[in-house]
């Protein structure tokens, strides 16, 4: 069954800035279910900013540890489906309203990027909206590999008679005009579980959101975003990346290995519990060494070992022995693919690392080593409300949801359904197209 997914970018038409809206959005990873609820309120005229036509205050917030996911992926459907009800939950009861419809995250399928290239003649001497239409309609129809599916369709540069660098070409004069197109696509069998997760819980999906994309909205800045820059997004099971240049979105990745493996290398090489090699992790484990590691004492308690029984002592610096070649191993790949991609250059001297595995103390000077650029921490940006807890960049894809819905744009691709729709077991998606007329 073919799935039907959104087509957002930076440019085109924007939202309706008539009244304020309730937005709801969704998180599912490997380690976390994260639900914010928001009210997005128009903006004054003279207080739009680029991608940020509304302010967005936070009114109800939901986490849940997430179960039945592993890299991303739907394993068990009923945990899956329990943590997701708990998550929309507890927002709802904050919130006070009744969630129905949702924006999601989508990280599982093997994130992937492809461009296209359509042109069409022109209807008269200026390039007019409705040719604009038909040529992103054009660039819409290329069909990607069977099983995949597009994700985002978003138009990354415009030609006109040949001419390349367009950014807006309405009002212009020729007699073709191009676009190219850049694709995402996912896996689809794993992209329609996720759905069908969050269908089991009564919940319509407006639309999903591939989880760097959403980073990269709440953590760049403007200039970041137009200079150039990677988003770096390391989850619990998985590693994403995005790569901005010009303000637009021009490639998506992903790796199937995040912060949970460290934890893991940790349980296995000290023979611990997962619970108690997390709990190292965070508040003890390092990427970078000084010398008194080696008398800092951790008390460690090993698997199987009777209660009463005496704990082992262990140097800090045998934990640090531990983390440092998963986290190089980690920031290796995504350097390796980024370099894959041909799109190393556009990145400039500017890596944004973000996620929750992110926060792993030292992997800042580690990832500035391994990339050989400009480090820094990504935290969501310009939000009212969010709890403290929320603030960090482990939440930076939830809070990028919320402001998709500024930046996407609407693609009727020809026919009189939405572009804004999905198709998928056990019934329709909500149209997010209707959604944003009717919420906006």
């Amino acid at each position: 069954m073919t799935l039907f997914l959104p087509r957002g970018g930076h440019d085109g038409p924007r939202l309706s800035n008539r009244r304020p809206s309730i937005v709801t959005v969704l998180d599912v990873g490997s380690t976390k279910v994260a639900c914010l609820i928001a009210r997005l309120k128009p903006r004054p005229p003279e207080e739009v900013m680029p991608g940020r036509s509304h302010s967005i205050e936070v009114v109800g917030y939901g986490y849940q540890r997430a179960r039945g996911i592993k890299s991303g992926v739907v394993v068990d459907l009923d945990a899956a489906e329990h943590a997701v009800r708990l998550a929309v939950d507890a927002a709802e009861r904050m919130a006070g309203v009744t969630v129905e419809s949702l924006i999601l995250t989508q990280t599982c399928g093997r994130l992937g990027s492809e461009t296209f290239t359509a042109k069409v003649d022109l209807d008269s001497e200026s390039v007019s909206d409705n040719d604009i239409r038909k040529v992103l309609a054009a660039g819409s129809t290329h069909s990607v590999r069977q099983g995949r599916s597009v994700v985002h369709a978003l138009p990354i540069g415009y030609t006109l008679d040949g001419q390349r660098g367009i950014r807006d070409p309405r009002g212009m004069v020729g007699r073709q005009l191009g676009v190219d197109v850049h694709v995402v696509t996912s896996d689809e069998a794993p992209q329609r579980n996720l759905g069908l997760t969050v269908n089991r819980c009564h919940l319509d999906v407006e639309t999903m959101v591939a989880t760097p994309y959403a980073s990269g909205l709440s953590t760049l800045v403007d200039d970041e975003a137009e200079l150039g820059a990677a988003v770096v997004d390391i989850g619990g099971g998985t590693s994403s990346i995005a790569v901005f240049g010009e303000g637009r979105l021009l490639h998506v990745d992903a790796i199937a290995i995040g912060g949970h493996h460290v934890t893991l290398d940790i349980a296995n090489g000290l023979s611990i519990r997962l619970d108690d090699a997390e709990r190292l992790k965070t508040l003890h484990g390092t990427c970078v060494s000084v010398s008194s590691d080696d008398h800092d004492m951790l008390t460690i308690h090993p698997v199987g070992e009777e209660d009463g029984g005496a704990p082992l002592q262990i140097p800090r610096a045998a934990l640090n022995r531990i983390i440092r070649p998963r986290a190089e191993e980690i920031l290796e790949l995504v350097r390796d693919r980024l370099v894959a991609s041909g799109c190393s250059s556009r990145v400039g001297r500017r890596i944004v690392l973000t996620g929750g595995g992110s926060q792993l103390t030292g992997l800042l000077d580690v990832a500035r080593s391994v990339f050989g650029r400009s480090v820094r921490l990504g935290r969501p940006l310009g939000i009212a409300g969010l709890p403290q807890a929320a603030k960090g960049p482990s939440f930076a894809s939830v809070v990028g949801l919320l402001i998709f819905p500024q930046v996407a744009v609407l693609d009727t691709s020809g026919s009189e359904r939405p572009s804004f729709a999905m198709t998928g077991t056990d019934g329709y998606f909500a149209r997010v197209g209707r959604w944003l007329r009717e919420s906006f």
